[in-house]
Order: C-alpha cells, then sequence, then structure tokens
C-alpha cells in the first residue's frame, strides 16, 4: 500500500447518516484499506464456483439473482467512490442520490457471464484501493453532501467495505446452499 497513513481509523457517528451504520459496523479491525484488498479473493472465491446457471437464482420471487447482486455491489462501489473523489478533491457541489433497483432493472446483469461481472466487481476494487492507498491524509476527514447527506470520505470508505460484506453474508445464507442445487 502506498498510502500516506498507515491507519484509517472508522469513522465516528457524526461523519454519515445513521442508515450507514449498519455497514460500517461490520468493518472489523480498524483496517479499511486491509479489508477492502481481502474482499477481492473472498469474493471471487465464494462465487466463481458457480454456473451462470446458478448464478442466475434467486431465493424468493422478486429478489435479485446472484448475478444481480454482483452488480448491484459493483455499481453502488462506482457511485460511493466517485463521492470519495470528489470530496476528496474538495469538491463541495451536493451529489444526487440514485435508486438502487432502477440500476440493477436497465443493467440487464443477468445477460453477462458471472466470470464477467466478476472481473468488472475486481477491477472497480482495484480502482477504489487505488484512489484510497494515494489519499493525503487530510483527504480522508473531507466532508460533502450526497443524497442530501452529510458524509466523510473516510466513512465512503468504510461504507464501501461494509456494503460487500453485508452483501456476501446474504450471499451465503439465502443464496448459495440453494442455488449449488439448481
Amino acid at each position: 500500500m502506498t498510502t500516506n497513513i498507515a491507519h484509517i481509523a472508522a469513522p465516528d457517528a457524526s461523519e454519515y447518516a445513521p442508515y450507514y451504520g449498519q455497514y460500517i459496523s461490520l468493518v472489523k479491525g480498524g483496517d479499511v484499506l486491509r479489508a477492502l484488498e481481502d474482499q477481492i479473493p473472498a469474493t471471487s472465491a465464494l462465487l466463481e464456483r458457480l454456473s451462470d446457471q446458478q448464478a442466475d437464482y434467486r431465493y424468493a420471487p422478486g429478489k435479485w439473482s446472484i448475478k444481480e447482486v454482483l452488480g448491484h455491489l459493483t455499481d453502488t462501489e462506482r457511485i460511493m467512490s466517485y463521492r470519495a473523489l470528489r470530496m476528496a478533491r474538495g469538491d463541495q457541489k451536493p451529489l444526487a442520490g440514485f435508486e438502487q433497483d432502477d440500476y440493477v432493472r436497465a443493467a440487464e446483469f443477468g445477460h453477462r457471464t458471472l466470470a464477467g461481472l466478476l472481473e468488472e466487481f475486481n477491477a472497480v476494487r482495484r480502482a477504489t484501493l487505488a484512489l484510497f492507498q494515494n489519499l493525503e491524509p487530510e483527504a480522508w476527514t473531507r466532508r460533502g453532501i450526497a443524497n442530501e447527506k452529510e458524509v466523510t470520505v473516510r466513512a465512503l470508505a468504510y461504507i464501501i467495505a461494509g456494503h460487500e460484506l453485508h452483501h456476501r453474508k446474504i450471499l451465503q445464507e439465502k443464496y448459495l446452499a440453494r442455488a449449488a442445487g439448481a
């Protein structure tokens, strides 16, 4: 890692909207950069053994497929890292929110291969890491407005990592045992 700071402390509750606490609390050990790095092989190992047919599995009507969950993770990370970039660079313009269900519908992830979706997730994660690893110390505490809520760059890094952990747990508990039989 080339970051200028050895440790990026977890954000305090004043740095993000309460909703995001559920994600931030999942990041253990206090090293968000390590967590983000470790998620690349962990997510790949979890999903790469599935066939495309298995990855189209939905655990209930109206729920996303495994491919859609992975696509959602990638889209959300792109948006959150873009927010982090803008804020880290001192941009104070408020940033709009996004509707995750609309993004998933429009993306048609079911037409793609799981291998392609994993490759894209990994590429986006490597880009996210490159951004965070090269921030100056003062950039981590810069604030901005996204979706009408104040947030810091540091909180966005933790949200990205925690969001992946949240969905990985759902994949393990609600999808994978059943999808393996599909």
